[in-house]
C-alpha cells in the first residue's frame, strides 16, 4: 500500500483522498454571461461528492475569475498550476484567453482539457499535445454554414460581423473555405470589432449599407445581442446566422427581443431544454434534476450550462476510468482515447470521439432555426469532417 500512495504523492493534485481541478471564467468583464457554464461545471462536481465522490476521492474544484482578459488568464493559470498545484484545468473560458495559456499548459504537461471555446487551435495535437477542446471547431461550424448558403442561397450577399480575435476569425475562416471561389463575391462586407467597444451599432449599419441580404454573426453573446437588436431597429432583414456559441435563449435571444430573431438560424450538437421534443428525454429529466438541487440559481434556459454539464460528465468519466492511479500523463492519455461517448445532453446521433491524433471530441452539427422562443432543429446531422491546421 506505501508504494501507491507513493505513486499517488508523485501526481500534484491527487492524495488518498481528494483530486484537486482549476478552472478560469469570466465572472467579470465583456464576457461574463460565459461563466455559467463553467459555474455548472463546478456544481455537477458537487453531485458527485454528494454521491460519493470518485474512486474513494473527492473533487475540489479552484476557480478564478480572469475578467476575459488574456494577461489574467496567465496570471490565473500560472496560480493553480505552481501554487494550488492542481491535476488539471478543465473548461477555462474563451478563445484568447486559452490561447494565452496553452503554450505555457504544453510546457508544463499539465492537462487543458475541453476548453470552453470551439477555436480549431485547440486541436491542434502534434503542437499542443497537452490541450483539448470539446465543441464543434469553429471552423467546422463556419463550413458548414458556407455548404448551406451554396445549397439554398447560391446568390447571397454576405455581410459578416466578427470579433476581432481568434475566436470571430476562426469563424470566418471556416466561412471563407467553405465558399471557396464563390466567397469572393458572395462576401460584399467584413466588419471587425473589439470587445472594448461599447456597442457595435455602427458596424451593423454599416453592413447594412453594403446591400448584402445575409448577415452572419461571429460575434459573442453581448454584441450579438446587440447586432440583432439594431438590425430589427434599422428595419434591416436579411438571412440572419449566429454561431452556437452565441445562441443562447437567456443571453442572447431573449435579451435582443424574441420578436427581432425569428428565423434566425445556428447550428448545434447539444439539446435545448426549451425544446418540447425532449419534454420526456431522460437525459435531459437528468439534467434538470441536477440544476434544481445543485445549480438552482442557474437559468435553465442558458445553453451555456448545459456545456458546462457536458463537460463535466466527460471528466467525471475519464476520472472514474483510471481508478485509483491517476496522473496528469494517464488522464490527458484516457481524453484522448474516448469512443462513442454519450451524454446526457448531446444530441441522439451525436457522440464523443478522440484519438492521439484527433483532440476533436465532438465534430457533428444540426442546424437550427428560431422558432417563437426557442430553436427548433431542421435537416440532418453534419458531419463537418476533420480540420487541417496551417503550420
Amino acid at each position: 500500500m506505501g508504494s501507491v500512495t507513493a505513486s499517488w504523492a508523485q501526481s500534484p493534485g491527487v492524495t488518498d483522498k481528494e483530486i484537486t481541478l482549476g478552472t478560469i471564467l469570466p465572472f467579470s468583464g465583456p464576457a461574463s454571461s460565459y461563466a455559467t457554464s463553467g459555474m455548472a461545471g463546478i456544481a455537477y462536481f458537487d453531485k458527485v461528492n454528494a454521491e460519493g465522490g470518485i474512486n474513494g476521492r473527492t473533487i475540489k474544484v479552484i476557480s478564478y475569475d480572469d475578467g476575459y482578459s488574456p494577461p489574467k488568464t496567465v496570471e490565473q493559470a500560472r496560480k493553480l498550476v505552481e501554487s494550488d498545484e492542481v491535476l488539471m484545468l478543465f473548461s477555462t473560458f474563451g478563445t484568447p484567453t486559452n490561447v494565452a495559456i496553452m503554450k505555457y499548459m504544453n510546457i508544463k504537461k499539465v492537462p487543458q482539457l475541453f476548453v470552453g471555446t470551439g477555436g480549431t487551435i485547440f486541436g491542434d495535437h502534434k503542437k499542443n499535445p497537452w490541450t483539448m477542446g470539446f465543441r464543434t471547431s469553429y471552423q467546422t461550424e463556419g463550413q458548414i454554414y458556407a455548404k448551406y448558403l451554396l445549397k439554398t442561397k447560391s446568390d447571397a450577399k454576405i455581410a459578416v460581423l466578427y470579433q476581432n480575435d481568434d475566436f470571430g476569425k476562426d469563424h470566418l475562416t471556416g466561412l471563407r473555405v467553405g465558399l471557396g471561389e464563390a466567397g469572393k463575391k458572395m462576401i460584399v462586407a467584413e466588419t471587425g470589432y473589439e470587445v472594448s467597444m461599447p456597442t457595435v451599432d455602427s458596424q451593423v449599419m454599416n453592413l447594412k449599407a453594403s446591400g448584402a441580404d445575409v448577415l452572419v454573426l461571429f460575434s459573442s453573446n453581448k454584441f450579438s445581442a446587440q447586432a440583432l437588436r439594431k438590425s430589427a431597429e434599422i428595419g434591416w432583414k436579411p438571412l440572419t446566422f449566429i454561431a452556437g456559441a452565441s445562441s443562447s435563449v437567456a443571453a442572447v435571444m431573449k435579451n435582443a427581443g424574441f420578436e427581432n430573431v425569428q428565423g434566425v438560424i445556428s447550428g448545434a450538437f447539444q439539446k435545448d431544454p426549451d425544446d418540447p421534443q425532449w419534454a420526456r428525454d431522460e437525459g435531459v429529466a437528468r439534467w434538470r434534476a441536477f440544476m434544481e438541487k445543485y445549480y438552482p440559481k442557474g437559468d435553465q434556459h442558458d445553453l451555456n450550462v448545459v456545456s458546462g454539464y457536458n463537460s463535466a460528465q466527460v471528466i467525471e468519466q475519464i476520472l472514474k476510468g483510471l481508478g485509483k492511479d491517476v496522473t496528469r500523463a494517464r488522464v490527458m492519455e484516457a481524453a484522448s482515447s474516448l469512443k462513442d461517448v454519450k451524454l446526457d445532453m448531446l444530441l441522439p446521433g451525436i457522440t464523443v470521439n478522440t484519438a492521439i491524433t484527433d483532440h476533436y471530441p465532438v465534430e457533428q452539427l444540426q442546424l437550427v432555426k428560431f422558432e417563437g422562443e426557442r430553436w427548433k432543429l431542421f435537416g440532418d446531422i453534419i458531419d463537418g469532417g476533420k480540420i487541417e491546421i496551417a503550420d
